[in-house]
């Protein structure tokens, strides 16, 4: 009995250590540093091909980790077109409804957007919620000809009627997965892990 009751010890212990293991392996890389580049490339040309071109457009990136990819789409378009598209960010925290109100503002926009095709760049979708809120704080600094949606990773389980019309990839989740986007210019390099709900991020 005493054996057995020892075996069964072992083989709990085994299989707690195999579970964890398994989780670490279940946390994965969907994009490295040149995925997300040709991500953004990709998206540039399909965003030159909807608007026929570079004209009145400008970008505009979602802090924080929007801005950045903004800033890099903003570059691609450059140099497909030959012409600097010009890019801001806009600071959302303020106009968010699902978390308490900041007043702080790190909005800096400077170019004007009236009469602009203004593409609002963020790293991630999820319920819609902050691009709800990016879209009412744009509209404080005037009217923009159109605001279309560019968003590196879409990943699903929208509460709101928002769909971005540039997508670097889309990906099936689980609402309590956890997606990472790393940009190198606050995280020291590129890439975006998907997290399996209930791993350590460790």
């Amino acid at each position: 009995m005493v054996g057995q009751l020892f075996l069964y010890v072992l083989s709990a212990l085994a299989a707690n250590r195999l579970g964890r293991h398994n989780q670490v392996l279940m946390s994965v890389v969907l994009l490295d540093a040149n995925g997300i580049k040709r991500a953004i490339a990709r998206m540039s040309h399909e965003i030159l091909e909807a608007n026929q071109g570079a004209d009145e457009l400008v970008c505009l990136g979602v802090l924080n980790r929007g801005w950045p990819v903004a800033k890099r789409l903003a570059f691609a378009l450059t140099q497909i077109e030959g012409t600097t598209i010009p890019c801001g960010k806009i600071d959302v925290t303020s106009s968010r409804d699902d978390e308490k109100a900041d007043q702080s503002d790190e909005t800096d926009i400077p170019f004007s957007i009236v009469g602009k095709n203004v593409v609002l760049v963020d790293e991630v979708i999820f319920t819609g919620r902050t691009i709800r809120a990016a879209l009412e704080a744009i509209m404080k600094h005037g009217r923009p000809k159109s605001i279309q949606l560019a968003c590196l990773i879409d990943r699903g389980h929208r509460e709101l009627p928002i769909q971005p019309e540039y997508v670097g990839r889309s990906i099936e989740t689980e609402r309590d997965d956890y997606i990472f986007v790393k940009v190198g210019e606050i995280d020291g390099d590129d890439r975006v892990e998907v997290r399996k709900a209930g791993e350590s991020n460790e």
